[in-house]
C-alpha cells in the first residue's frame, strides 16, 4: 500500500470514528405535535439555537395564523402593551403615571381611525390580519391563569382577544416615533425675532460633512416666511409659558415611546447601504441594516423565517404585526432608515366666545370628541374609575396643544385612514426585481423610509418612499393661519418624483438620516427637515475607500465608533490650543472612536456639549436655551467651530480659543458630577451604558427578574454620532442576495419575553460584540440549524 493510500485510509477511519461519536453526543431534534382549532393543514415550526421560529405553511392563511400563534407565545404582553399604548389605554394597568400618556394618544385617536382603515383595506389584506389575529386569539384561549406570562400575573389581568385593529394600531406608534415634527414649527416660530442673519444660518440644512444622493446645493435660498399670513409679532414672540408647555408635551411622548423601545432622538433612527457587487469580494451585492431606537426588554423587533408556496421571507417583524419589515426574500433584500419630512401641520385656529372657529367661509362649530379613560385605583388591584378627556376637532385636525391663549390644530398624514403602511410589506414579500419593489412601495403610507435595495441579479436602488403634502403656500414649517386656506394641502409628491436611484455610478448607496436631497431638488424643501450630518459621512468614507468589500466588512462598519463630529471638534481644540496640556496630549492622540475605555471620548463629546451649551445661552439667553433646539444641530455647531463666526462667539470670551477654555471648564465639573473626581474612572463607557429596561424592572420586590445588567457603551449617538450609536442600536443585518444562508441577522436581547426563558437575553454577547450570527434560510440551512421541531395540527 503506497503512503498516500495509507493517510487516505487512516482519515477514512478518522471521519467514520468522528462521526459515530458525533451521532452518539449530538442532542436528539426535539419534536412534539400541538393539535389547534383554525389550521386548515399542517403547520411545521423550527426553532434554531436562538429561538427564531421557522414556520412552513401549505397555505397563506395557516401561515399567518401560525405566526401570530408563534408570535404570541413569546411576546403576548409586549403586543398587549404595544396596542394599549397607541390606544391610550395604559392608565388601566399602570395607574395616573401613566395617565397624561393615555390623554396625548386619546388626543390622537388611533384606535378609531384603525377600524376605519381596517374597514377600507383590500380583502386579500384584511385576510392576512385576520388570520394572524386568530392565531393569536388561539394561543390566548390555552392559556390559564397560571400559563399566562408573568406580567399578566404580576397586573392581575388577562389580554383582550386580538383584532385585525390591534395590528394596524401599532403601526401608528412608528408614525408617531419617526414623524412628529410640529414641536419644530413652534421652535422654528420662536426663533423667528432672532436677527435676519443669524436666522439664515440656523436655519440653512446644508454642511460640508452632507452626503446627497440626488440633486445639488447650487440654488442658494434664502430663508423667507413664506407659510402664512400669520403677523411676525406672532411667529417671532418667545413665550416663556408656550415653551415649558412643548417641553412638557415632548417629555409625556418621550417617556411614552421609551418604555416599548420606540423613541428616536430627533426623528434621527438607522443607517442601511447598499454595495454593488462591482465592489464585493464575490462579486455579488450585499446590503446592510441596523435601525436606531431607544432599547428596551423585550426588543421591538422579532426574528423570523415564512414560508408557504407563494411566500418565502425572513427577516424582522414587531409583535403584534403581521410579515416581515425589514429582510430579504428569495430575490431582493430591503432596509430602512427614516427620512424625516415634515407631514404635520399646525393651525393656529381663531375661536370665539362661543366656542367657534374662524374658517374662510365663516364661524364653524368644532367637534367635540369624548374619551373614557380606565384609570386603576391601586397597583395592586385590577379596580378602575374613569376621566372623561373632551378633545376639539377642527376642519384641520385635533386642538394638540392650548397655552398662553393660542389654540393649534394639528394635521397629519397618519391621521388618514386610508394610509396604511402593512400592505407594502407584505407585497414586499414576494417581489422579484426592483419594478415589483416600486410597486410595493407605491402603496406604502407610514413614516417617510429610505428604502435601499439589492437582487439576485446585481442590481441595487434607493427609494425614499411615503406621502408628503404638498401646501398650498409654504413648506409647512411654520404654523399656518387655520382661519385661511394657505395651509391646504393640495396634494402629495408624486411616487416617479420622490427620491430614488438605481445601479447608481458609484455602485454603492448610503442613507443614515443625512439630507440626501440637495436644493436643486424640486420638492427639497418639503423632505430636508430634519437630519443628522456624522454616520453618513463616516459610512461614505469607509466604502469609498475600499473598492472590494466582504461580510466581515460590512460587519466592521456596523460596528465602527468614529465620530466624524467629535473627531473634528477635538482637532480644533488641539489646532488652538484651546485646553490644558494634559487634555490637547489625550485629544492629540485620540483616534475619534467612541470606545467605552476611552477618556478622550468624553473630553471631546462632554467639551463639545459644553460649547454648544454656552452659544446657545449667549445668543437665546439662559431661560430659552434650556427648551430651544436647531433643525440641523449637529451640522450647525460642526460648522461654527470650524469657521469661527464672530457674531456668534460669546461677548465675554475674546476668541474661540477662549471659549473652548471655557467648555473644557465646564465639561471637567460635569464629568465629575456624572462620574466622581476620580479621572482614573473618566472613560467614555464609565458614563455611557446600555440599558435594556423592561417597563416593569423598577418595580419593588418582582422588579429584580426583568433586569439586565447595562454593559459599558460602545459608540455614540446624538450629534457626534458614529454608524455603531450603541444602546439604540435596535437590531443588525448584512443581507447577501445570492447567497442568503450567508446573510446574519440578529437582536439586541433576545426573541423570548419571558425572563426565565433561555432566549431572554442569549443575543446580548453576540450584539454587544458586533458578532452577528448568519440567519439561515435555504430549507436545507433551516432543517440543520433547527434545534426542535413542533407540529401545528388541526383540531
Amino acid at each position: 500500500m503506497t503512503m498516500r493510500k495509507i493517510i487516505l485510509f487512516c482519515f477514512i477511519l478518522i471521519f467514520v470514528f468522528a462521526t459515530a461519536c458525533w451521532a452518539q453526543t449530538a442532542p436528539a431534534l426535539q419534536e412534539k405535535t400541538l393539535a389547534v382549532s383554525g389550521l386548515k393543514d399542517k403547520v411545521t415550526v423550527r426553532r434554531d439555537e436562538r429561538g427564531i421560529p421557522y414556520i412552513e405553511a401549505k397555505n397563506e392563511a395557516d401561515l399567518y395564523f401560525a405566526q401570530g400563534f408563534v408570535t404570541a407565545s413569546d411576546r403576548l404582553w409586549q403586543m398587549d402593551l404595544y396596542r394599549r399604548v397607541a390606544r391610550g389605554e395604559t392608565a388601566e394597568i399602570f395607574g395616573r403615571t401613566a395617565l397624561d400618556e393615555d390623554r396625548r394618544w386619546r388626543k390622537f385617536g388611533f384606535a378609531r381611525v384603525a377600524e376605519e382603515t381596517v374597514n377600507n383595506t383590500s380583502a386579500e389584506n384584511r385576510a392576512l390580519l385576520d388570520n394572524y389575529a386568530r392565531g393569536v386569539n388561539e394561543y390566548i384561549a390555552s392559556l390559564d391563569e397560571k400559563t399566562l406570562p408573568v406580567e399578566f400575573q404580576i397586573l392581575k389581568y388577562r389580554p383582550r382577544e386580538w383584532t385585525a385593529a390591534d395590528s394596524i394600531v401599532i403601526g401608528k406608534i412608528f408614525d408617531d416615533a419617526l414623524s412628529n415634527t410640529w414641536r419644530m414649527d413652534l421652535m422654528k416660530a420662536s426663533l423667528m425675532d432672532l436677527p435676519t442673519e443669524k436666522r439664515n444660518r440656523i436655519f440653512d440644512p446644508s454642511s460640508s460633512l452632507d452626503v446627497l444622493l440626488i440633486g445639488k446645493d447650487s440654488i442658494n435660498s434664502e430663508f423667507r416666511i413664506q407659510n402664512s399670513k400669520l403677523d411676525i409679532a406672532q411667529l417671532g414672540t418667545w413665550n416663556s409659558e408656550l415653551e415649558t408647555a412643548l417641553a412638557k408635551a415632548e417629555e409625556v411622548r418621550k417617556q411614552s415611546l421609551e418604555r416599548i423601545g420606540f423613541y428616536a432622538e430627533d426623528l434621527a433612527a438607522s443607517n442601511n447601504w447598499v454595495v454593488s457587487g462591482k465592489r464585493t469580494v464575490n462579486g455579488k451585492p450585499l446590503l446592510a441594516n441596523d435601525p436606531h431606537l431607544r432599547p428596551t426588554q423585550p426588543p421591538i423587533w422579532y426574528l423570523v423565517n415564512l414560508a408557504s408556496p407563494n411566500v418565502k421571507v425572513a427577516g424582522v417583524s414587531t409583535a403584534g404585526i403581521p410579515g416581515v419589515i425589514i429582510g430579504h426574500n428569495e430575490n431582493i433584500a430591503w432596509g430602512l432608515t427614516n427620512v424625516g419630512p415634515d407631514v404635520q401641520d399646525l393651525y393656529l385656529e381663531t375661536f370665539d366666545a362661543s366656542g367657534k372657529y374662524k374658517t374662510p367661509t365663516g364661524w364653524q362649530t368644532p367637534v367635540i370628541r369624548k374619551e373614557e379613560i380606565k384609570v386603576r385605583k391601586n397597583p395592586l388591584s385590577p379596580e378602575t374609575e374613569t376621566e372623561v378627556l373632551e378633545v376639539t376637532t377642527t376642519r384641520h385636525g385635533i386642538v394638540v396643544l392650548e397655552e398662553a391663549g393660542k389654540r393649534y390644530a394639528l394635521k397629519w398624514t397618519a391621521f388618514d385612514p386610508k394610509n396604511n403602511l402593512l400592505y407594502a410589506f407584505s407585497r414586499l414579500a414576494t417581489a422579484k426585481n426592483w419594478n415589483d419593489f416600486k410597486g410595493a412601495l407605491k402603496t406604502y403610507a407610514g413614516a417617510m423610509q429610505n428604502f435601499v435595495y439589492a437582487d439576485v441579479q446585481g442590481n441595487i436602488g434607493w427609494i425614499a418612499a411615503g406621502k408628503v403634502p404638498i401646501r398650498k403656500t409654504g413648506d409647512g414649517s411654520l404654523p399656518y393661519d387655520g382661519a385661511g386656506d394657505d395651509g391646504e394641502w393640495t396634494g402629495f409628491i408624486p411616487f416617479d418624483e420622490l427620491p430614488q436611484l438605481y445601479n447608481p455610478p458609484e455602485n454603492f448607496i448610503v442613507t443614515a438620516n443625512q439630507r440626501t436631497v440637495g436644493k436643486s431638488y424640486k420638492y427639497h424643501d418639503l423632505i430636508a427637515r430634519a437630519h443628522t450630518v456624522s454616520r453618513a459621512k463616516r459610512l461614505q468614507d469607509l466604502l469609498g475607500a475600499n473598492q472590494k468589500v466582504s461580510v466581515n466588512d460590512m460587519r466592521d462598519f456596523q460596528f465602527d465608533t468614529f465620530s466624524v463630529i467629535n473627531s473634528r471638534f477635538a482637532r480644533e481644540v488641539v489646532n488652538l490650543k484651546a485646553a490644558s496640556e494634559e487634555n490637547l496630549k489625550l485629544l492629540a492622540g485620540w483616534d475619534g472612536r467612541m470606545n467605552a475605555d476611552s477618556k478622550a471620548a468624553l473630553i471631546a463629546d462632554s467639551m463639545r456639549t459644553a460649547f454648544r451649551n454656552k452659544i446657545m445661552t449667549a445668543n437665546l439667553g439662559a431661560e430659552r436655551a434650556k427648551t430651544a433646539f436647531f433643525p440641523y444641530d449637529a451640522g450647525f455647531f460642526d460648522r461654527l467651530i470650524m469657521e469661527k463666526p464672530k457674531e456668534w462667539l460669546p461677548k465675554e470670551f475674546a476668541s474661540y480659543a477662549d471659549l473652548l477654555k471655557a467648555s473644557e471648564l465646564e465639561a471637567k465639573e460635569t464629568i465629575a458630577k456624572q462620574i466622581g473626581a476620580d479621572e482614573a474612572k473618566w472613560t467614555w463607557g464609565g458614563r455611557t451604558k446600555s440599558n435594556f429596561p423592561h417597563p416593569l424592572a423598577v418595580a419593588p420586590l418582582i422588579g429584580g427578574q426583568f433586569v439586565i445588567e447595562a454593559l459599558p457603551q460602545n459608540g455614540s449617538g446624538g450629534a457626534g454620532a458614529s454608524p455603531n450609536v450603541g444602546a439604540s442600536v435596535s437590531m443588525r443585518l448584512i443581507a447577501a442576495p445570492g447567497n442568503w444562508d450567508l446573510t446574519r441577522h440578529g437582536i439586541t436581547t433576545g426573541q423570548s419575553g419571558d425572563p426565565k426563558s433561555p432566549h431572554w437575553k442569549d443575543q446580548l454577547e453576540n450584539w454587544s460584540s458586533g458578532n452577528t450570527p448568519v440567519f439561515p434560510f435555504s430549507k436545507a440551512a433551516v432543517e440543520r440549524a433547527a434545534k426542535e421541531t413542533m407540529v401545528l395540527m388541526p383540531k
